[in-house]
């Protein structure tokens, strides 16, 4: 009896793993059915992507008054507070 049981557990988690391996396998084939142009656009885009991100300086935070950072503060300990309660 233990051994049909040992038997049927071992074959579902088999089943499990060979239809994960499968799902991940989707990825790889989407990008091998791509045509030429598709790839090609897809590198365009991308550049125009980076060119715009790297055309610009990155914006400097600026610092918080003591009064925006004490009602921060509060804010968080407040939220945080609430979580605990379970009050979303």
């Amino acid at each position: 009896m233990k051994g049909l049981l040992l038997a049927l557990i071992l074959s579902l988690a088999a089943g499990t793993a060979a239809a994960q391996s499968g799902k991940r396998n989707e990825g790889k084939l989407k990008a091998q059915n791509m045509s030429r142009e598709e790839r090609q656009r897809m590198r365009e885009d991308m550049r125009g992507v980076y060119r715009d991100r790297g055309g610009r300086p990155a914006e400097k935070q600026r610092q918080m008054s003591p009064e925006e950072r004490e009602k921060l503060r509060r804010d968080l300990e407040d939220a945080n507070r609430d979580l605990r309660r379970g009050r979303p």
